[in-house]
């Protein structure tokens, strides 16, 4: 009867869990960092503050947990997106504007405000220090997996992670304004030189 009785409290507790998590990241894009304190974030996922301090003792705990389960979301939609896409150049243009909307979507927004806050805060930069070197290998190996590449082949490493920082920068210019018009010709010119490049002879 009790292990009956744990299944369902331990589901309640990762459904609360989850709800913290995805209403950290809504509130740090939305508000930024200062205003996204966690009795905010309690407030929004509709638990109590003792509720979330339970899960996540510290304030950066819960905003590092946050950002790396939507990366590891937004990748796994990605993977899964492309496994439904045709071969040729056309998918390799729909995988990079994948990328970019990530990177252009809530889940940057509220990175960058971590990574803005931690520059100051010493016990949230040693989480985002972490955070960032995971989430970075995690893109990458994610990047590779769904174009088919090696990083093993000379050049393919340096290749993939240009496209990485290509689409960060392209979620930086589109913070203040809207810069999707000029980021579709972008992503458009760099899928035919990431197709030029990858299947290259030799690479």
């Amino acid at each position: 009867m009790s292990e009956v009785l744990k299944e369902p409290q331990q589901d309640r507790s990762r459904a609360t869990r989850q709800r913290l998590l995805e209403a950290s990241v809504e509130s740090l894009a939305e508000v930024g960092y200062a205003a996204t304190t966690v009795s905010v974030v309690a407030a929004r996922a509709g638990v109590s503050r003792g509720a979330a301090q339970h899960h996540f003792p510290t304030r950066a705990d819960l905003f590092a947990a946050a950002v790396e389960y939507m990366t590891e979301v937004r990748l796994a939609e990605i993977r899964a997106q492309a496994s439904r896409l045709p071969s040729g150049a056309r998918r390799t243009e729909a995988i990079v504007a994948m990328l970019a909307d990530v990177y252009t979507g809530p889940l940057f927004k509220a990175a960058l405000h971590l990574w803005v806050a931690a520059s100051t805060e010493e016990a949230l930069r040693r989480q985002i220090v972490r955070l960032e070197a995971h989430v970075g290998r995690q893109a990458h190996r994610a990047l590779l997996e769904v174009l088919d590449v090696s990083e093993r082949t000379p050049g393919v490493r340096e290749t993939v992670q240009g496209v990485l920082d290509m689409a960060r920068g392209l979620g930086l210019a589109d913070l203040l304004t809207d810069d999707s018009t000029r980021r579709r010709g972008i992503v458009r010119q760099w899928s035919r030189i990431l197709d030029q490049a990858l299947r290259a002879p030799g690479v």
